[in-house]
């Protein structure tokens, strides 16, 4: 039984509790008030047919694209690029890294008749979304209308699929209209495949292949004539309630080690800082000019777009949204430039890249943040080991590269062969 003409009942029932959560957000972050009509209305204007459209539902999946986003310009020079997004984060992400040369939208919420309308006005050449984005209306209009529709990326939990089963009536009609699945891994694989019959690839993880902006690089450089010759502790894309934690744990420590703290949403830089105040501690922000003070604390990274530049800085790493159960957001970031990383027991959106890192020794995993903080004080203490875990960072990063590649010639052979 196919569960969608039911969804599309649901999703259009719940239409005033999607507005109205909206309209929350905003009083942290107004920008969700924004572009109103992308999110609802779906027509596009101002593209011409035959773009190239990638979605990336959020700044994660957003930078994660780039490789893949700069291969299909290479791939098809000639065709227009769409970006979408769902989140105004996603979106900034989007227009700082790509605004120059794509066009930037939301993607419509997965009404059928958006959806229609997003299409059909777009006249899309094919579409990409990135990692486990199944929109079951998005994914069936797009077969209706011809639009060859791809998932770079994939990955499935063990915890998702269970998920999944339970509204396979949905999500499996959904997996066999695709054109085609490339799968972070056979793991991801064969669970996408459990689910229903679809066309899968194992690609592995193009996040392997970002290559840092030399400006991101740059700007790298400057934080650290910034901070002058103390080491440097960046915790990166942190999420609510790891800051204080970390916080707590890192008071108790007698260092001179400057402690950065990047949170992963912008609506959280005051809430951070605060506390970090309440707590005694020195504390400025990366928007504030000029040299740190030496007796300074912690600093804030309150910036969109420059986390390399934050691990450029860095000694040591820390991952966020994986001291609480968030499963970790993206270490090989820190990795690729050759940075030790640290990060804590909840990994399940990068349990690959978690485990070989691990088996590199290019990664420590901790328990909490007394064993954090711990960890980073050792290491800090012995530049040896915290050599070794550099040499085996960049040994780790490169070593996996080559899916960018893999996912480009999936989509080519696919549309060859589609008629």
């Amino acid at each position: 039984m196919n569960w969608r003409p039911l969804y599309s009942l649901l999703l259009r029932g719940l239409t005033p509790l999607v507005k109205r959560y909206l309209r929350r957000r905003a009083r942290q972050a107004p920008a969700y008030l924004e572009h109103w009509d992308e999110r609802f209305d779906g027509v596009v204007s101002g593209i011409p047919a035959g773009a190239i459209w990638i979605h990336a539902v959020s700044v994660g999946e957003t930078r994660a694209a780039e490789p893949l986003v700069r291969a299909l310009r290479a791939a098809w020079p000639e065709a227009p690029l769409l970006m979408t997004q769902m989140t105004p984060t996603g979106r900034a992400t989007a227009e700082a890294l790509y605004g120059d040369f794509a066009h930037i939208r939301y993607l419509p919420y997965d009404y059928a008749e958006a959806a229609n309308r997003f299409l059909a006005s777009l006249k899309p050449k094919f579409g990409v979304l990135m990692e486990t984005e199944l929109w079951p209306n998005l994914i069936h209009q797009a077969r209706l209308q011809g639009v060859p529709l791809f998932v770079a990326n994939a990955r499935l939990s063990e915890k998702s699929l269970r998920g999944y089963r339970r509204i396979r009536g949905l999500i499996g009609p959904a997996l066999g209209e695709l054109a085609a699945i490339a799968a972070q891994s056979r793991e991801d694989a064969d669970r996408l495949s459990a689910l229903a019959p679809c066309r899968v690839q194992v690609c592995g993880s193009i996040k392997y292949d970002i290559t840092p902006a030399d400006a991101m690089l740059a700007l790298g450089a400057r934080f650290a004539e910034r901070i002058g010759s103390r080491p440097v502790f960046v915790c990166a894309s942190t999420r609510e309630g790891e800051e204080a934690l970390i916080l707590e744990s890192w008071r108790k420590l007698e260092t001179d080690c400057l402690l950065v703290l990047v949170p992963r949403h912008p609506e959280r830089f005051d809430a951070v800082e605060q506390l970090a105040r309440e707590l005694g501690m020195r504390v400025a922000r990366r928007s504030t000019e000029g040299a740190l003070p030496e007796d300074l604390h912690v600093w804030i990274g309150d910036s969109m777009g420059e986390v390399y530049a934050y691990y450029a800085a860095a000694d040591v790493t820390f991952v966020g949204g994986s001291l609480m159960p968030l499963g970790a957001h993206n270490l090989i970031e820190p990795a690729a430039l050759g940075k030790p990383v640290l990060f804590g027991p909840s990994t399940f959106n990068f349990a690959e890249a978690s485990r070989l890192a691990l088996e590199a020794g290019a990664a420590m995993q901790v328990a909490d943040a007394d064993e954090l903080v711990q960890a980073v004080h050792t290491l800090l203490a012995d530049p040896d080991r915290r050599k070794e875990m550099e040499n085996a960072a960049r040994s780790f990063a490169a070593a996996h590269k080559g899916a960018t590649e893999r996912v480009v010639n999936l989509i080519r052979t696919t549309l060859e062969s589609t008629p």
